[in-house]
């Protein structure tokens, strides 16, 4: 089994070894499961852009498979439509069902699991929320969220259930009804639960109950970057251009990221709070100056109807 510190080793490699080694893993996936056993998970993000890029260079009849939620920056949703080959999905219901019933994205998926479940009365959680948990060694855990307790006395809920019903479910029924299985473009170093993942299962998952690829596991931001700036890779225009940094920490680790982009940094779902404690500038405030009808209806709890808010996700 891979270690913390395999992974370590793996990421600090040069990207031209990263990209061997990733299509290596793209190609077990493949001569496993089939080319019509197999798809490109694309969200139109960076990330997946240059996943598709990597797999599309090996095999260019691999359907791409992107999830319309309808919570899109408009540019990622332009940027879509322009690639051949890629099935849209859509989820079975709306985002304001699922705030309202569920509750909202904050923070991270780990602290609304908790929190949400702990508001539930579930014991493990309750522990978490207090600060309870220990370590064999009968130290605090590191999987403690008392730091977020004031969370459990909010007038409204939150949870971790959002992607999973926007965006997994979809995909899940995809390839239940095709036998197709995905390659994502997932990174280790975007959070610790990913982390412990690639450790249980690498980069290739063949024996989980949901097999799944995640060739990019041992990348990091700066790799993403550097191979879009290097091979020259169209990317959404919300992202601005790629630029040498000034030395500014990365968003998914502590160490220098030698390129950056000029204007988001993540695109992902426009409301979605995840993460968004951690940004030097918060995605709220530049979508504020950047889309002022998506932020009005995101911040302002306008809920308009269906039509309307499908009209935003093309609008400029």
């Amino acid at each position: 089994m891979p270690t913390k510190e395999d992974l370590k080793y793996f990421q600090s490699m040069p990207l031209d070894i990263k990209v061997a080694m990733t299509k290596t893993r793209i190609r077990e996936w493949v001569n496993h499961f089939g080319e019509s056993g197999v798809y490109i998970s694309f969200s139109g993000g960076k990330d997946s852009t240059v996943l598709l890029h990597l797999v599309r260079e090996l095999y260019p009849d691999i359907p791409a498979v992107f999830v319309n939620t309808g919570l899109e920056y408009p540019e990622i949703q332009r940027f879509v439509q322009q690639f051949d080959n890629t099935v849209v999905l859509y989820p079975r219901i709306r985002f304001k069902e699922v705030i309202t019933t569920y509750g909202y994205p904050v923070i991270s998926k780990e602290v609304c699991f908790k929190i949400s479940n702990a508001r539930a009365g579930a014991k493990f959680a309750m522990k978490a929320v207090n600060g309870e948990l220990k370590t064999a060694n009968g130290e605090k855990s590191r999987f403690n969220v008392d730091r977020y307790k004031a969370l459990m006395e909010t007038d409204f809920l939150v949870s971790d259930k959002c992607c999973n019903i926007m965006k997994k479910d979809p995909v899940h029924r995809y390839a239940k009804s095709t036998g197709r299985h995905a390659i994502t473009a997932q990174m280790a170093s975007e959070s610790m639960l990913r982390t412990q993942k690639w450790i249980q299962n690498g980069c290739n998952a063949f024996d989980a109950k949901i097999p799944i690829s995640n060739p990019m596991s041992f990348w990091t931001e700066n790799d993403v970057l550097q191979y879009i700036s290097e091979n020259n890779i169209r990317i959404a225009a919300v992202y601005g251009d790629i630029i040498k940094n000034d030395g500014q920490l990365s968003f998914d680790d502590d160490t220098p990221c030698k390129y950056c982009t000029t204007g988001c940094e993540r695109t992902g779902c426009m409301f979605c709070g995840f993460g968004a404690h951690l940004e030097k500038e918060s995605r709220f405030v530049r979508l504020k100056e950047t889309h002022p009808k998506q932020y009005n209806f995101c911040i302002g709890g306008d809920f308009m109807t269906v039509t309307d808010f499908g009209n935003l996700t093309n609008a400029a």
